[in-house]
C-alpha cells in the first residue's frame, strides 16, 4: 500500500525535530501488527514489509503448512497452500498478504495516534539523553515563572529545540535568595529521572556540587587535575568548607583556589551571593585534617577514638566559641567535611573521676 503521506510526515519530523525516521517507522510497524492481532484472534506472526524507496508498506500473516488445521490463526492446510503455489510442503511457512483494504483501515485507525505517541516518546528520549549526559554539571537557566503558592521556580534551560523546563524546588533554593522572572541563574544538575510523564530534570542551588563545579570553572589547576577537591561540606547561603590537595609539592592548593588578591574565590563568593568559603588543606593524617577543618580556630590537640570515626579536640579556652561557631555551624561543617564525630573541649576542661 502506497504511504506517501506517512513517509512525508516522518521526513519532516526528522528534519525539524531531529527524530530519526527509523524510530518512528518502528513505532508505526509495532502498532499496525498489534492492531491486526487484536482484530484477528489466534494470529501470532504478522510481518510488515517496508520499502522506503518506493514509500510502500505491505502486511503479511505467516502461517505454517499442516495436514490438518487446528489453529486457523497460525496454520494453513496443505491443500490451501498448494492452491497458492505448488512448491509448498508440510512444515513450510506461507506469507499471506493482508488486503490493501483491510491494511488501509488498520493504518488509518492507528497511524495518527501512533505518530503522536511515538513523537512524544522520541522527544522524551532525546531530552533524557541530552540532559542525562550533563548530570553533575553547572547549567545556566532563565527564570520563567515563580509559583507564589509554594515558592517553586521554573527555569528554562538550554536553547532552541534542545531547551527544556526544570523546576527549582523551594527546598533546593538558597535561603534568603530572591529570584525574579527573566533572571539568569546558575544551577547544579543533580539527576535526570525517567517518569511516566517524561524525563524529570532535578536541579539545585544548594548542592555542594555547585561549589565544586564553580571552582573547576574558575581555577585552572582544579580543572586540569593539578589541584584536587577532596571533600566539601556546605550550608547553602551561609558557609562552605572545602578541603583541597595537590600531589605536586611545588603547588600551594589553597593559594591556587584563593587566587591573586583573592580574585578567584571572591568571584565564586559573588556568584553564591556572599556565601563564606573556608578553604583548607586535606591531609591523610586524620588528626591533622580535623585540626585544619576547625579553622579559623586554633587547635591544641586531637585525640582519635580507638573505635569508630570519633575524636576529641582540645582548643584554647578563648577559642572555644570560634571552634564551635555560631549555632554550632563551624563544628558541624568540620564534622561533615572530615567524616568524624568531633567532641570539642576547652583546654581548662578536666574529666570528672
Amino acid at each position: 500500500m502506497k504511504c506517501d503521506e506517512i513517509f512525508a510526515a516522518l521526513a519532516m519530523l526528522e528534519k525539524e525535530r531531529g527524530i530519526p525516521q527509523n524510530f518512528m517507522l518502528s513505532k508505526i510497524i509495532q502498532a499496525l501488527t498489534t492492531a491486526y492481532k487484536r482484530d484477528h484472534e489466534g494470529v501470532e506472526n504478522v510481518i510488515v514489509d517496508v520499502d522506503e524507496e518506493k514509500r510502500d508498506l505491505r502486511m503479511y500473516v505467516q502461517k505454517e503448512v499442516v495436514e490438518e488445521v487446528e489453529n486457523p490463526g497460525t496454520q494453513i492446510s496443505l491443500e490451501a497452500a498448494r492452491a497458492i503455489s505448488a512448491k509448498y510442503e508440510v512444515g513450510s511457512i506461507v506469507n499471506l498478504p493482508v488486503t490493501n483494504v483491510e491494511f488501509g483501515r488498520i493504518a488509518a485507525g492507528n497511524g495518527k495516534q501512533v505518530i503522536i505517541q511515538g513523537l512524544r516518546e522520541a522527544e522524551h528520549g532525546m531530552i533524557y539523553d541530552e540532559w542525562g549526559s550533563k548530570q553533575h554539571e553547572i547549567l545556566t537557566g532563565t527564570v520563567q515563572r515563580i509559583d507564589q503558592r509554594n515558592g517553586n521556580v521554573i527555569l528554562r534551560i538550554g536553547q532552541g529545540n534542545e531547551a527544556t523546563e526544570a523546576m527549582l524546588p523551594l527546598s533546593e533554593q538558597v535561603s534568603g535568595e530572591e529570584l525574579h522572572e527573566g533572571q539568569l541563574v546558575k544551577v547544579y544538575l543533580v539527576e535526570v529521572r525517567r517518569t511516566t510523564r517524561g524525563p524529570q530534570v532535578l536541579i539545585s542551588r544548594t548542592h555542594p556540587g555547585l561549589v565544586k563545579r564553580l571552582f573547576e570553572l574558575e581555577v585552572p589547576e582544579i580543572y586540569d587535575g593539578t589541584v584536587e577537591i577532596r571533600s566539601i561540606a556546605r550550608e547553602a547561603g551561609n558557609r562552605t568548607k572545602m578541603a583541597v590537595w595537590s600531589e605536586d609539592a611545588n603547588i600551594d592548593p589553597i593559594g591556587a583556589c584563593v587566587g591573586q588578591r583573592g580574585q578567584r574565590v571572591n568571584a565564586i563568593v559573588d556568584e553564591l551571593r556572599g556565601e563564606k568559603i573556608d578553604i583548607i588543606k586535606w591531609s591523610e593524617d586524620p588528626a591533622e585534617f580535623i585540626a585544619a577543618a576547625l579553622s579559623p580556630a586554633e587547635v591544641v590537640s586531637v585525640t582519635l577514638s580507638a573505635e569508630g570515626k570519633a575524636c576529641r579536640v582540645v582548643v584554647p579556652d578563648d577559642q572555644l566559641s570560634l571552634a564551635i561557631g555560631k549555632e554550632g555551624q563551624n563544628a558541624r561543617l568540620a564534622a561533615r567535611l572530615t567524616g568524624y564525630k568531633i567532641d570539642i573541649k576547652p583546654a581548662s576542661y578536666r574529666d570528672e573521676d
